[in-house]
């Protein structure tokens, strides 16, 4: 039986239904039963931790719970032949971090199905700095390459793009050769997403149309909206004829008020991403691209290194919408 203690953030439940955040030292007891147990190196902060760790039901159904929907670090023990102790692997999506232990502590045990070995090409902390967020932004450029959206089918809009989701989308497009449109209320990141490749920076009103109109002209060829609600109807009646939109977040609301007009008159595409459920053969192959022909560099300014016990402040910043890139939780700090 293996003797181990390690930090984590856990987020209890008080008898009076408030939910508080605590640094606390835990054994291995806490964690489910399965068949992988993984030292975790690094993880990062995604709008879905930061539910959970507000007590979020829909999120998290059960508490105390340890946040953390990513994981990069070193298999400890396995019970499954595919893994040996030592072994560099990532851990994204499942129930990872939802109602299953995650990586906001110093250890996870996870199903052997749910683990990925680390492409060679990638360290562990670019594979956090990627997480869940450069995962999904992958999935959104397949989903919208396999509908037929090529460089030559004209520009791609990224709303919400300075966010975790939208800065690694605009870099992604960018590097596939994509010419890109970038959408964000923080008109001050303009330089940093023009380094990132966006041709073109466009405030979020641009994309907010309250007119009710069931058409617009079109403006680009497809997007990846991160925002959802009046910003995705918007995206998808100014989407031109045969256009893809990849919808993959709901910040700003999960309700899509829109006609069928979009689809039937312009046949645009609507293309749901869940990186959550993404099969193995897919999930493989998207990480070995991520290290290789898709490989990125964020700007350092995007790029924040956190402390355990500094990411209870980081969790409040993405719930007030004021962070911009990506947090990654470094347990060595």
């Amino acid at each position: 039986m293996l003797q181990k203690t390690f930090k984590a953030l856990r987020i209890h439940e008080t008898s009076t239904s408030i939910f508080e955040r605590r640094i606390e030292t835990c054994n291995l007891a806490v964690l489910p039963e399965a068949d992988v147990l993984i030292k975790v190196f690094y993880s990062s902060l995604n709008y879905k931790d930061a539910l959970s760790a507000s007590g979020n039901k829909g999120v998290t159904k059960r508490y105390p719970h340890t946040p953390g929907i990513d994981a990069a670090g070193n298999v400890e023990h396995s019970l499954s032949p595919a893994f040996n102790p030592g072994d560099e692997v990532i851990v994204t999506g499942y129930d990872l971090g939802m109602n299953t232990a995650g990586g906001f502590g110093g250890y996870i045990r996870v199903p052997s199905e749910w683990v990925v070995p680390k492409p060679a090409n990638l360290t562990l902390l670019e594979s956090m700095i990627y997480g869940t967020a450069g995962f999904t932004a992958a999935i959104a450029l397949r989903r919208l390459q396999r509908n037929g959206q090529s460089p030559e089918s004209g520009t791609i809009l990224v709303t919400g793009a300075t966010g975790g989701v939208g800065s690694i989308a605009v870099a992604l497009l960018s590097k596939a050769g994509y010419n890109v449109i970038a959408s964000t209320g923080k008109a001050e990141e303009t330089d940093n997403l023009k380094r990132l490749g966006a041709s073109e920076v466009i405030g979020r009103e641009e994309v907010d149309d309250p007119s009710g109109r069931a058409l617009l002209h079109g403006r680009w060829a497809g997007a990846i909206d991160t925002v959802g609600g009046n910003t995705l109807a918007t995206v998808l009646k100014s989407t031109d004829v045969h256009g893809s939109v990849a919808c993959c977040g709901n910040v700003s609301s999960p309700l899509l008020s829109t006609t069928v007009f979009p689809f039937i008159l312009n046949g645009v595409s609507l293309l749901g991403v869940n990186s959550a459920t993404c099969p193995m053969t897919e999930r493989v192959e998207i990480w070995n691209l991520l290290a290789s022909e898709w490989k990125v560099q964020l700007p350092d300014q995007y790029i924040h290194i956190s402390s355990l016990e500094d990411m209870p402040e980081w969790i409040d910043m993405i719930l007030k919408g004021g962070l911009t890139g990506r947090v990654i939780l470094d347990h060595y700090l």
